[in-house]
């Protein structure tokens, strides 16, 4: 009777699956440059870090935005104010837990595009891409 109801969940579950592939071709494509991934999808009480890396002696904080198409916007579109305090919050808790808190740190974003007919990804990387923000925030 409330078979209809699945129709609602596809298009999460696909974007679901869509981000992840997203996540994973950042991770290989940032590893190509010789940046080392720590964690992956890192869920904490003020949300997820989509990847935790370290390039040099810096430890990056990366948040992944994957789109299938440009129709939206661009993925960069959706680091708001609100996501980039949430990323501080979240980092800022890693950091204490791991007791790193006089590293550097750093915020990147990586854009995935997924519109190509060929099947390969437009891949954008905005290193130092914010600042730590709102209460709490990193020096």
């Amino acid at each position: 009777m409330w078979q209809w109801l699945s129709f609602f969940r596809r298009p999460r579950q696909d974007s679901m699956s869509l981000g992840n592939r997203g996540e994973a071709v950042a991770a290989t494509f940032l590893e190509g440059r010789g940046f080392h991934i720590l964690e992956r999808q890192l869920r904490g009480h003020h949300g997820e870090l989509d990847l935790i890396a370290v390039d040099g002696d810096t430890v990056v904080f990366i948040e992944v935005k994957t789109r299938a198409t440009s129709v939206a916007g661009d993925p960069t579109e959706a680091v708001t104010a609100t996501k980039q305090k949430r990323m501080t919050h979240s980092a800022l808790s890693y950091l204490k837990r791991r007791k790193w808190l006089q590293r550097r740190t750093r915020f990147d974003v990586v854009s995935i595009l997924w519109s190509g007919k060929d099947g390969h990804p437009e891949i954008r990387h905005y290193p130092a891409a914010f600042e730590a923000t709102g209460f709490g925030q990193m020096y």
